[in-house]
């Protein structure tokens, strides 16, 4: 990996963070360069979320350094960042009473003047994004009548109206069914290549981001354990010594990349071929009783 390269958009040296006394964060060191799709992933507590929420600076403070495009986080302007981050969180967060149209204008912030009224342009874009995303029948609905993915759509495209060249998407699926999944991952894909915008999603799911990162970084109680590619962390060791448990890795019908299958119940797995659970525990039966 290089470090603070021409085309770095974020880079993190030695960063620590901590709510009061309890240290979430521990020296935590990566870049990101642009047009990257970076996964991050590792078990629950692992402080993933955190990192994000410091990246966007809704979380301020810690020690060590993050810059953005070259210049320390602490120095920018909350308008100017968000012209150059934009933060997704997952879809099961509060609501508020806002349309579809009203909450994606709202990413237009960054470019309005709080004194004046709301440009053309700036419609312009919204309708943009939102054609694009395919949210535009949800226009005048209210995103506490919305689905699960269909808010996550909007969430996404408030992001894009704002304009930033890199997303920071905490859990862009969880929650979601299997096509609304697809639908938020084609979407994302598209943006990444199409649009040239940097990626860098939190997830819980391994096998997608090995699908659609290009790297991936895992956190282990609050340190990066691993920075390598999808085809280096689907290793049985390499997951294990990430996650604490074993995995079972099998090939996958389409790429090169191995995936994760479900184990089966460990009883379930040394019961002799044929014979179930309750035959061998049922006591003589009612012909041998006779």
């Amino acid at each position: 990996m290089t470090r603070g390269g021409a085309d770095t958009v974020i880079d993190v040296a030695r960063f620590s963070f901590r709510f009061g006394s309890t240290p979430v964060l521990r020296d935590v060191s990566f870049s990101v360069r642009a047009g990257e799709y970076l996964s991050i992933v590792g078990p629950n507590g692992a402080g993933k979320t955190t990192l994000l929420k410091c990246l966007d600076r809704i979380y301020r403070g810690g020690t060590g350094r993050i810059a953005i495009f070259g210049r320390p986080l602490a120095l920018y302007r909350q308008r100017e960042l968000a012209r150059l981050l934009s933060y997704v969180p997952q879809a099961d967060g509060p609501l508020v009473a806002f349309t579809v149209e009203q909450f994606v204008l709202m990413g237009r912030y960054p470019y309005l003047n709080p004194l004046s009224s709301i440009a053309h342009q700036d419609r312009q874009a919204v309708r943009r994004v939102m054609r694009r995303t395919g949210i535009e029948p949800l226009a005048h609905r209210t995103l506490d009548t919305l689905s699960g993915g269909e808010r996550q759509k909007v969430y996404i495209a408030a992001a894009l109206a704002q304009g930033a060249e890199v997303l920071l998407l905490d859990e862009p699926t969880t929650f979601l069914d299997y096509r609304h999944q697809a639908e938020i991952r084609d979407l994302l894909g598209e943006v990444n290549r199409q649009s040239a915008v940097t990626i860098v999603a939190v997830t819980h799911d391994v096998n997608r981001a090995a699908l659609d990162s290009d790297r991936i970084i895992a956190l282990s109680a609050g340190s990066v354990v691993f920075d390598g590619t999808p085809a280096q962390i689907m290793r049985p060791q390499t997951l294990q010594r990430i996650y604490g448990t074993p995995f079972l890795l099998v090939d996958h019908p389409e790429g090169d990349v191995p995936m994760i299958a479900p184990a089966r119940p460990r009883a379930r797995q040394s019961q002799p071929p044929g014979e179930s659970a309750p035959d061998r525990q049922r006591g003589p039966s009612e012909e041998e009783n006779r």
